[in-house]
């Protein structure tokens, strides 16, 4: 459940900075009669992610077993892709973000009002997206319960408050440390997907090793305890796991939170700076 709340805040936020950016300038602007444009490019992309997490489901329910384990391993790796690449995107683009949101909406008012409608749900539709495609592979063999649907719904109307919060000017936060805080979860999340679609490719015969144990903790963190629980729900840690998925989640996790974490070194100014 924290798992998919951390992947609702995270996403949800991001979206909400960029609606509020959008309705701001058109605020500001003077331009109040776009304002139901923009809301229809976001419905329109909060329809299509809700629609693409339902056919990912229907998708995996629709194979037998060896395929359905193969989708979830493509999906889980896709989802690992798109994470990573996320995160590090709105470490590096964070504060030029804003200032390239207005001068595409301000392009978009000169053409039309399709071209705004347009401009919002692209602007929204890619968050939308990873949301869905990271929470189906986030929550691969969780037990079949509303838990996942609850954390993930829960993360979005919190982001919802903030970016309200952040766009009244009744909540400030620091947006570097939240984005990094929550970067760095997020990264402990993706390495637990990664190790699960792992699993995933060995039960589907396409990786061999599903029987060589790396080791056995099960004495220690009980499948059936709560620690046990939130460990295997959030970062996919469990007391058996075979060597291969050992492998790619040492691999994925320290060289990218090294990466992630390390201090960025500004470029030196020029003479003529």
């Amino acid at each position: 459940m924290f798992a998919s709340f951390l992947i609702g805040l995270r996403e949800g936020l991001e979206a909400a900075l960029v609606v509020s950016v959008l309705i701001a300038f058109l605020v500001k602007s003077e331009r109040r009669d776009r304002l139901p444009h923009v809301w229809g490019g976001v419905g329109a992309a909060v329809a299509l992610s809700v629609a693409f997490g339902a056919l990912l489901t229907f998708t995996a329910t629709r194979l037998d077993y060896s395929g359905q384990e193969l989708f979830e391993a493509i999906t889980s790796l896709l989802a690992v892709v798109f994470v990573t690449w996320m995160i590090f995107w709105m470490r590096r683009a964070a504060r030029a973000l804003s200032k390239e949101l207005r001068g595409r909406l301000s392009d978009a008012l000169e053409l039309g009002s399709i071209a705004v409608v347009v401009m919002a749900f692209l602007a929204v539709a890619r968050e939308g997206l990873e949301t869905a495609l990271l929470f189906f592979a986030s929550v691969q063999g969780a037990t079949a319960s509303a838990e996942p649907l609850i954390g993930i719904c829960l993360g979005l109307l919190t982001a919802v408050l903030i970016g309200w919060g952040l766009y009244s000017s009744a909540v400030r936060i620091n947006l570097t440390k939240f984005f990094t805080w929550t970067g760095v979860l997020l990264i402990f999340v993706a390495a637990g997907i990664l190790k699960y679609g792992v699993h995933d490719f060995q039960e589907a015969g396409v990786l061999p090793g599903l029987n060589a144990q790396a080791f056995d903790i099960s004495t220690a963190l009980p499948a059936d305890s709560w620690y046990g629980t939130l460990l295997s729900g959030m970062l996919n840690i469990t007391p058996q796991p075979s060597v291969a998925e050992v492998v790619a989640w040492a691999a994925f996790l320290v060289p990218t939170l090294v990466l992630f974490l390390r201090r960025r070194v500004p470029a030196p100014a020029s003479s003529a700076a």
